[in-house]
């Protein structure tokens, strides 16, 4: 890191940016073609793993199943500076891996790891949504790995 005065070293720093966070911007590549996307995610310290939830088909689904590798960024903005040409700002830069969850078991771990990080009430929202085991079929659950982590920020 170019400006060491900025990165953060703390753990626990990172961690309360990852549970405090609501969308992860996600970059993706394969065969020399980058794609990048910001979707809403779950934390899970547990596993030290990220939850998604996607449509079944599209272009996520295309370059993970070519490469897993990801990198990925989560922002907490804390407000552009006026009148000095400056943002104050937390932020984690993590590297990966994204896998497609298949097992019913899984999907329904990371659905709740999702609702419980995004939702006041998730139990509401699993009444509307997943009903029964099928509903699980209508949507893709993606898990990200956390292999490494930095952090920076302007504060």
């Amino acid at each position: 890191m170019k400006k060491k005065e900025r990165e953060i070293t703390n753990k626990n720093t990172i961690i309360e940016i990852l549970k405090n966070g609501k969308f992860a911007t996600i970059s993706m590549c394969r065969a020399n073609e980058p794609y990048i996307v910001t979707l809403s995610y779950g934390f899970d310290l547990k596993r030290n793993s990220l939850y998604f939830h996607s449509a079944k088909e599209g272009l996520k689904g295309e370059f993970l199943r070519e490469n897993s590798n990801v990198c990925g960024t989560v922002v907490n903005d804390l407000g552009y500076v006026m009148n000095d040409c400056s943002h104050k700002y937390r932020s984690i830069v993590f590297w990966g891996q994204m896998v497609i969850v298949e097992d019913l078991k899984e999907k329904k771990y990371g659905f709740n790891i999702i609702l419980n990080h995004l939702e006041d009430n998730p139990d509401k929202v699993k009444k509307r949504f997943l009903e029964n085991d099928q509903a699980y079929d209508k949507v893709c659950i993606i898990k990200l790995n956390l292999i490494e982590m930095t952090g920076k920020a302007l504060l």
